[in-house]
Order: C-alpha cells, then sequence, then structure tokens
C-alpha cells in the first residue's frame, strides 16, 4: 500500500511539472503551416509594401514574415511560445538572406507590443482570434491591416475575404478611435 502511495504521488509531481500554466494552456494551438501560396495572397491582400513592419502572432516557422521580407522588403517581428519553433525560424530568415529585415521572439502572443505593426497576420485558432480583438483595437494604430488565414474574428466583420483553393483569407483594417 505505501508502494502504491509513493507511485501515486511521485506521478502526480510528474504531471504536475508536465502541465503548462493556465494561461498557456488557453493560448496553445496546434501549429499548421500556411502554404506559400496563401501566404503571399495574405501579404498581397494586406497590401504589404516595403514600408510595412508585419507581425505574425503564433508564427511558427516564421514564414510569413520572411515571405513580407523577400517578397515586400517589409521588416517583421514573429512570436510563438515555441522555442524550437523560434529557432527554425530565425535559420530560415538566416537562410533567405533577410535576418537584418525580421526578427523572432520567443513570447506570449497577448505580452507582445504591438504598438509598432502595420500588419498584423494570425493563423489561430477562432475562439483564440476573438481574445485577441480587444488587444488588436487598443494597440494598433488606424488603418493597420489584419488578416487572418481561414478563422474570422467572430461579430468583427472582415473589410475583404478571399478564398484561395480550400483556404479563406480575411482582412480587417483599424478604424480610427
Amino acid at each position: 500500500m505505501r508502494v502504491a502511495l509513493l507511485i501515486c504521488a511521485i506521478l502526480g509531481a510528474v504531471q504536475a511539472q508536465n502541465t503548462p500554466p493556465v494561461r498557456d494552456a488557453l493560448i496553445n494551438a496546434p501549429v499548421v503551416l500556411t502554404p506559400p501560396e496563401v501566404v503571399t495572397a495574405m501579404l498581397k491582400l494586406a497590401g504589404v509594401k516595403s514600408s510595412d513592419t508585419v507581425y505574425d502572432l503564433g508564427c511558427g516557422d516564421g514564414r510569413i514574415v520572411i515571405a513580407a521580407a523577400q517578397e515586400f522588403g517589409a521588416h517583421g517581428v514573429g512570436v510563438d511560445l515555441d522555442s524550437g519553433l523560434i529557432r527554425r525560424a530565425r535559420a530560415a530568415a538566416h537562410d533567405a538572406g533577410v535576418e537584418q529585415l525580421v526578427r523572432f521572439d520567443v513570447q506570449d502572443l497577448f505580452d507582445t507590443d504591438l504598438r509598432e505593426a502595420t500588419v498584423v497576420t494570425l493563423y489561430l485558432l477562432p475562439d483564440l482570434n476573438r481574445r485577441l480583438i480587444p488587444k488588436l483595437r487598443a494597440e494598433l494604430r488606424p488603418g493597420t491591416r489584419v488578416v487572418s488565414h481561414d478563422f474570422d474574428m467572430g461579430a468583427w466583420k472582415p473589410d475583404k475575404e478571399e478564398t484561395l483553393g480550400g483556404s479563406h483569407i480575411y482582412l480587417w483594417t483599424i478604424p480610427a478611435k
């Protein structure tokens, strides 16, 4: 009996160590990479140009930020909780020759300061998109564009929508305050 209780106590301690904090558990989303043709369509829909700073929240391997730099000469910032993905993104930026235009941070997207962004890209689940709306509206300047792959923002209706194959792309523009 004592051995069984000891095993249960050890397993409970191990499980507690492997459980992410509640906030992290609420923002974790599956890693699904945006196809290259959708990346380009998102950036075109947002009208990205070299004077833009593109923030990708939940950037995964950094492909959207890297494409913004490569295809449009834009600056970019990618944030993700997964340090392994951020390492891959940094290596990919180096390989693409755009590391001077982009930066990747291991960071909670809710803690990311968005005030410098002129474009924000998302490929997050619908609930997370909706939870981001107050942050986007509070921190982004009027005229900043927000582009989402596949998932809308609920009651906040997009300014434009496009379909590319089986993917949906949504665009919103931050209104004047």
